[in-house]
């Protein structure tokens, strides 16, 4: 059994594991931006809930929640936009497809599972142990069909897709620009010993996933808005960053991460009265990422 070929009849139809919309025609993107929301989704499906210990409620508190609508004009101003449907507590699209925790398998983990990760002790791999406050998830140990499922059906169809869209944005421009948004707990924006909360922090896997001009424009922006922008601590990026930034490449990638006391209701999980600031902020910047001269990133 090889990681990399899909297993027939593994994996049955569990609808559209994404969204897509571009920007133009496929195939000609008005510009080189890609942007994703992997943890944003909103579904749990039944083959999840009726393992699990928790209710969907608790289980949502892992979401970045409503990041796509957050992103959602983008289209317009020529970014195309990839948004997961799957909770992320269901198939986690920022992680490596088969990093999985052997403890939470009621059966063996193939060899080519990547069992030993920091993610996966933490509880946090492709199908994660624990939500927040270290919640656990599941009330029985799952199989290993149960999982190739969820990639089969969703990890692998989502990056996929991804993967074409850079794929159209380099043929058309000589490369291309993801921009992965996330959103982050407020008590992790206190990261690091800071006195004052970060508002968002850009990862670029300390300047290994993207030419040094793409988070220095991203944060001369979102600085200019009034935001508190760090780089790197306490995120740098995740599996999306690191397999998509290929500078060498002319592939580019930013992971950003958004606090969530700019926008929600941590405990209700309902969007606050800053949600429509951040959201013409977040277009803002949009509008300025596509309208800027990126051609030196032909030659990185």
């Amino acid at each position: 059994m090889n990681a990399l070929e899909p297993l027939p009849g593994i994996a049955p139809d569990i609808g559209p594991a994404f969204e897509v919309r571009r920007a133009g025609p496929a195939g000609a993107p008005p510009t080189p931006l890609v942007f994703a929301s992997p943890h944003s989704g909103r579904l749990y499906p039944e083959d999840m809930m009726s393992a699990a210990a928790l209710d969907a409620v608790s289980i949502r508190r892992s979401e970045d929640a409503f990041v796509d609508d957050l992103i959602a004009q983008a289209p317009g101003h020529g970014a195309a936009v990839i948004t997961a449907n799957f909770a992320r507590a269901y198939i986690d699209l920022n992680r490596e497809p088969f990093e999985l925790d052997p403890g939470m398998f009621s059966d063996q983990l193939p060899e080519f599972a990547r069992a030993r990760t920091a993610r996966v002790a933490a509880g946090l791999g492709a199908i994660a142990r624990v939500v927040s406050e270290g919640q656990e998830i599941y009330r029985r140990k799952l199989t290993f069909a149960e999982a190739r499922r969820r990639i089969e059906g969703a990890h692998r169809p989502y990056h996929e897709a991804l993967a074409g869209l850079m794929a159209e944005a380099q043929a058309a421009h000589g490369f291309a620009i993801l921009v992965d948004w996330h959103s982050m707990p407020a008590a992790a924006a206190k990261a690091a010993g800071r006195e004052r909360a970060c508002d968002i922090v850009l990862g670029d896997r300390f300047g290994a996933a993207c030419a040094g001009v793409l988070p220095t424009r991203v944060e001369r922006e979102l600085e200019g808005m009034g935001y508190r922008v760090t780089r790197n601590t306490p995120y740098a990026g995740g599996y999306t960053t690191e397999h998509y930034g290929q500078p060498h490449r002319r592939a580019h990638a930013l992971q950003v991460e958004i606090n969530r006391g700019l926008y929600l209701d941590e405990a209700t999980l309902a969007p606050t009265s800053g949600f429509e600031r951040l959201r013409n902020d977040v277009e803002q910047l949009t509008r300025a990422l596509a309208a800027a001269d990126w051609s030196a990133l032909r030659a990185a």
